[in-house]
């Protein structure tokens, strides 16, 4: 609670720098200094996209809303970049990630869940906003994370069904957001700095996933990368 109390104090004060002169100052600033006034401008309170209560990103996916508590609400990609995904696995089932993401005293969600079984998508945080993922807020604000039923130390998780939904995803993610579908852009909890988490663990099969990430027809009016 401090935490998130301390970055909302933190957004107030940035937000200050821009108020009153913005449009004025934006003519006469470089482009690298222009980008950033944008992106504080959008950090300002009332500032936010405009959105529709139960849209998804991801077409087919389930909307299954987390608690406010376990995300913070923002403008992305025009206040923070989007240029990573981040791989997880629940340690449980399905239902369980949709129940505890649900829970505010929980204090995490990523954005998207994906059933084993048959690859089923549900999207629990719009990529728009900051969910707490990553256990790194640079993370969470740069990325957006994708949840896999299973357990890390149960090979039989990891369906052809699920890898294959899962590409998709990520491939969708990459080619919407304009970055590589590369191991430096695709990463998995466990790399995430200061993470203390394992996952997607040893038996999550890289080659594999990303095999199945680049076959992915690029998006129309996309190119892969």
């Amino acid at each position: 609670m401090a935490a998130h109390a301390q970055e909302r104090r933190g957004v107030s004060r940035r937000a200050l720098l821009v108020g009153g002169g913005a449009a004025a100052v934006l003519g006469g600033v470089g482009y690298a200094q222009r980008d950033e006034l944008s992106r504080l401008w959008w950090r300002m309170p009332g500032n936010e996209k405009p959105r529709i209560e139960g849209e998804v990103d991801l077409a087919g996916a389930e909307w299954v809303a987390a608690s406010t508590a376990n995300w913070r609400r923002a403008s992305r990609p025009d206040d923070y970049t989007i240029d990573r995904v981040v791989v997880h696995v629940i340690q449980g089932s399905y239902e369980i990630a949709l129940k505890v993401f649900r829970d505010p005293t929980h204090r995490a969600a990523a954005h998207y869940v994906l059933r084993t079984s048959d690859g089923r998508v549900a999207q629990t945080v719009r990529e728009l906003d900051v969910a707490y993922h990553a256990g790194n807020r640079a993370y969470n604000e740069r990325s957006i994370g994708i949840e896999h039923e299973g357990f890390v130390d149960r090979p039989e998780s990891f369906t052809d069904a699920m890898y294959r939904a899962s590409a998709r995803i990520t491939a969708d993610i990459c080619d919407r957001y304009g970055f590589p579908r590369d191991r430096e852009h695709i990463i998995g909890h466990n790399e995430v700095p200061g993470a203390d988490h394992t996952d997607p663990g040893p038996h999550w099969d890289w080659d594999k996933y990303l095999a199945m990430v680049r076959e992915v027809p690029a998006r129309s009016g996309d190119a892969q990368v």
